[in-house]
C-alpha cells in the first residue's frame, strides 16, 4: 500500500495525466455502389468516464489490404506479412492523452476481405468509394455529442482519401501521415525509376496513358501489380487527384508529418504539401519510416520493421499529434 501511494504521488508530481480507456464497435453500411450490400466494421477507443466532450481522430489506413490496426496479410518482400500494428498503437497513445480515436477496416481489408471480394469485383472499384466510406464515418462522429470536434488523419494512400473527405464534411482539422504530395502516377514513376531504361520507359508510358484516362491493353509486365487491366479503372480514378491541389481546399488547420527514413514516400513529398499549404505545420522525424517507427536507412532492415509488432512508434509522434488536435 505504501508503495502504491508513493508511486501515485510521484506520478502526480510530474504533472502528467493519462486516461483509462474503453472500446466499442462502429459500423458503416456503404452507399456506393448502391447495389452493393457491404458493411464496414471499426473500433472506437475512448477515454473512460467521459464527463465532457473530447476531440476524436479518425484514422484512415494506407493502400492495399491494410486494416484498422495497421496490419495486412500481404507479404513484405520475404520478411513476412505486415503486422506493425501502427494504428492500434497510435490510438492507444492518443487515448492516453484524452483524445478519442476511430479506425475502421476499409473495403478489402480486415473483417471484410472475403465479403468485399464477393460483392465487388476489382475492375468495378473506384478510388472515390474510399472517400465515400470515410465521409460516412466522419459524419457519424460529427453527430456524436461525446465529441467536441473531428480531426481526420490519413496515412499513405489514406492521406489523399482523408483530404477529400475532410473537404466534403468540413471536418475540424486534417493530418497527413506519410502522404504523397504529387499525383500517384508521378509517385509510381519514382518507385519504378530503378528499372532498366527500356522497361522504365514502357512503365512511364503506361502510367501517362492511365493518367490521361486511357486504359492500356498490354501493360508492362514488370509493373503488373499496379497496371493489371483489372486494376486500371481504379488507378485512373485515383489519378484524377493531385494532393497538393486538394490540400489547398481544406479550410481548417493542417498538420503534415513524414519520416526521413521513409523508403516508400520520401520526406520531399511532405515538403511539396507544405509548399502548397504554407500555413500548415510540417514535422519531419529523422529516424521514422513509413510505418511510423524508427528504422535504419538500409532497405532490408527498414522493411523488417514492418513485420515487428513489438517496435514502438517513433518517440514524440503521438504527442505532436495530440497537441495539434487539442489546440
Amino acid at each position: 500500500m505504501r508503495y502504491r501511494l508513493i508511486t501515485t504521488f510521484l506520478f502526480l508530481l510530474t504533472g502528467l495525466t493519462t486516461f483509462a480507456q474503453s472500446e466499442e464497435p462502429i459500423h458503416y453500411k456503404i452507399t456506393v455502389p448502391a447495389e452493393v450490400d457491404l458493411t464496414l466494421d471499426g473500433t472506437l477507443t475512448l477515454p473512460a468516464n467521459l464527463t465532457k466532450p473530447v476531440p476524436v481522430v479518425l484514422i484512415i489506413a494506407g493502400s492495399g489490404s491494410t486494416d484498422r490496426d495497421g496490419n495486412s496479410p500481404a507479404p513484405i518482400a520475404t520478411f513476412g506479412t505486415l503486422k506493425a500494428g501502427t494504428y492500434r498503437m497510435l490510438a492507444d497513445s492518443l487515448v492516453r492523452q484524452g483524445i478519442a480515436v476511430a479506425r475502421y477496416d476499409k473495403r478489402g481489408s480486415g473483417a471484410n476481405i472475403a465479403a468485399t471480394m464477393k460483392v465487388l469485383k476489382p475492375q468495378d472499384h473506384r478510388f472515390d468509394y474510399y472517400i465515400s466510406d470515410a465521409v460516412g464515418f466522419i459524419r457519424q462522429l460529427q453527430a456524436d455529442k461525446r465529441f467536441s470536434k473531428v480531426v481526420v488523419a490519413g496515412h499513405s494512400e489514406g492521406s489523399l482519401v482523408g483530404m477529400l473527405a475532410t473537404i466534403e464534411t468540413k471536418a475540424s482539422g486534417f493530418i497527413s501521415l506519410a502522404g504523397a504530395g504529387r499525383n500517384i502516377a508521378d509517385v509510381l514513376k519514382v518507385q519504378f525509376k530503378g528499372l532498366p531504361e527500356e522497361q522504365r520507359q514502357l512503365v512511364y508510358q503506361d502510367l501517362d496513358s492511365l493518367r490521361s484516362g486511357q486504359t492500356v491493353h498490354k501493360p508492362a509486365l514488370v509493373a503488373l501489380m499496379v497496371l493489371h487491366p483489372l486494376l486500371q479503372p481504379a488507378m485512373i480514378s485515383w489519378m484524377k487527384y493531385d494532393p497538393a491541389n486538394e490540400l489547398k481546399r481544406i479550410k481548417g488547420p493542417v498538420l503534415i508529418i513524414n519520416g526521413k527514413q521513409d523508403i516508400q514516400v520520401a520526406a520531399s513529398e511532405a515538403e511539396m504539401l507544405k509548399a502548397a499549404r504554407p500555413d500548415a505545420r510540417l514535422l519531419l522525424f529523422d529516424q521514422m519510416n513509413h510505418v511510423l517507427k524508427n528504422a535504419p536507412t538500409d532497405t532490408t532492415e527498414n522493411f523488417k520493421t514492418y513485420t515487428d509488432p513489438a517496435l514502438p512508434l517513433t518517440a514524440g509522434l503521438a504527442t505532436a499529434i495530440a497537441q495539434f488536435v487539442k489546440r
